[in-house]
């Protein structure tokens, strides 16, 4: 059996500029990490690793002398005024990299042209050996996994995937029923984090959360188990925790970041 993918994702260390993340995650015993070339919103503080020439060869001068690897790269937004191509140079800076997976965000309320926006954003990354996973989330227009599983489907591309979020999946009311359902092609990683409580019925709360307020597994109310097993069995599992507290209460980085691995070890060896 192959020893299962570990990354750590960009989300849970933000702080940390990229050649940063990469010595935190080779010290703490990931083999991979996430790297965010985009910014997810505006006011996110973000380390321009597609502009920056000199910060992607510091990146890239971690990466060789440490061996971590750079699983995925983030984030495209599909909106309704999208042109795939000028994501052209997001796709190269991540296969520079050596990523294979591209996270995908849906932001367009037309879903046949999200649809033929994924399919075509598809085709371009398979030039880069780049494969793109359209994660769903309850705020955008790729709400939960039936949404997203249509989308993928009827987009049609082999290199299509859907990445599940632990924290997404239990708040869009996703159902491991349907999970079960997914052929495992189409499922390249997953997210993994604990969530705490019900689901609110405030969608800015739900979104406040999903940005600050995440568990480490075995730390919250998520069926965990049940979802693991559900998935591909030794899927790679990038662990996106972000806790605000924890950061506010002087918590190191790098030991969020240990603490997120050695949580996650723990749960699978209880499966």
């Amino acid at each position: 059996m192959t020893e299962r993918i570990f990354s750590l994702a960009a989300l849970t260390v933000l702080e940390l500029s990229p050649p940063e993340m990469v010595e935190v995650a080779a010290r703490t015993g990931y083999s991979h990490v996430g790297l965010r070339l985009v910014p997810a919103t505006p006011e996110e503080h973000h380390f321009p690793l597609v502009a920056d020439a000199a910060l992607r060869r510091q990146t890239l001068d971690r990466l060789r002398d440490t061996g971590v690897k750079v699983l995925d790269i983030e984030i495209l937004r599909l909106k309704a005024e999208t042109r795939v191509s000028d994501f052209e140079a997001v796709l190269e800076a991540g296969a520079a990299f050596g990523a294979s997976e591209l996270l995908v965000a849906g932001n367009d309320a037309d879903e046949a042209r999200l649809t033929e926006n994924f399919a075509a954003l598809c085709e371009l990354a398979s030039r880069f050996g780049i494969h793109p996973s359209l994660e769903f989330m309850p705020w955008t227009d790729a709400r939960d996994l039936t949404q997203a599983r249509r989308i993928v489907e009827n987009a049609g591309h082999p290199g299509g995937a859907i990445l599940v979020d632990a924290f997404h999946f239990n708040r869009s009311g996703s159902r491991l029923e349907d999970l079960a359902q997914v052929a495992p092609a189409r499922l390249r990683y997953a997210q993994l984090c604990d969530v705490a409580g019900p689901r609110p019925d405030d969608m800015e709360e739900i979104l406040r959360q999903a940005r600050n307020e995440r568990r480490f597994p075995g730390e919250g109310d998520c069926d965990l188990a049940g979802l693991l097993r559900t998935l591909p069995a030794n899927v790679p599992l990038s662990l996106e925790i972000p806790t605000r507290q924890l950061m506010e209460q002087g918590v190191s980085a790098e030991a969020r970041a240990r603490t997120a691995l050695d949580k996650t070890r723990a749960l699978l060896q209880r499966i």
